[in-house]
């Protein structure tokens, strides 16, 4: 069996020149043209992370319970409630950043992957908030990508013509004997 499995006459598949659009989780990269399913991703993303959020809420409802069986006390209620509380509101906020723009100190967003971790709620519920405008993320990809592809073209288009018949600022280099 021969390396080339296309049909022959057919010219090789060759991806076009200039920057690659970066794959969104569940979306691949439907998001740039809106094509492949694209929204029907997005309706399940969104019912997805919301069913994951309401199923993490009974989860955590089932462990408060276990608590109180324990009779562990008010206090260690009150503090597991609290805890929850603070890392989903923190997760939420650093997963809505993140959808925005780079993190600008990857070591402190390792070092808040336990907290958010905790409050994995709240990164569902940003999830689900997110999906319901576009993908997760698409804005700042979508930036990233249109910023690079101008780059490209400009690059591109400055790089016509012979580099060795230019002159370096107008003087004439001398000729070699």
């Amino acid at each position: 069996m021969s390396e080339n499995s296309a049909a022959p006459g057919t010219p090789p598949a060759t991806a076009p020149p200039g920057p690659r659009p970066e794959p969104i989780r569940f979306f691949g990269t439907t998001w740039v043209d809106h094509d492949g399913g694209y929204g029907l991703r997005r309706v399940g993303v969104a019912v997805g992370s919301l069913a994951a959020a309401v199923a993490a809420c009974f989860l955590l409802r089932f462990a408060y319970q276990g608590l109180e069986i324990a009779e562990v006390g008010s206090l260690v209620g009150m503090l597991v409630i609290a805890m929850f509380s603070i890392c989903s509101a923190i997760a939420f906020r650093k997963t809505w950043e993140g959808f925005a723009a780079r993190p600008k100190d990857p070591a402190r967003e390792d070092s808040l992957r336990g907290l958010k971790s905790i409050g994995f709620i709240g990164s569902l519920l940003a999830y689900f908030v997110r999906s319901l405008t576009e993908a997760p993320g698409e804005r700042l990809r979508r930036t990233e990508y249109e910023k690079a592809r101008v780059q490209f073209e400009k690059r591109r288009s400055t790089r016509t013509g012979n580099p060795a018949a230019r002159r370096a600022s107008g003087r004439k280099r001398p000729k070699r004997g």
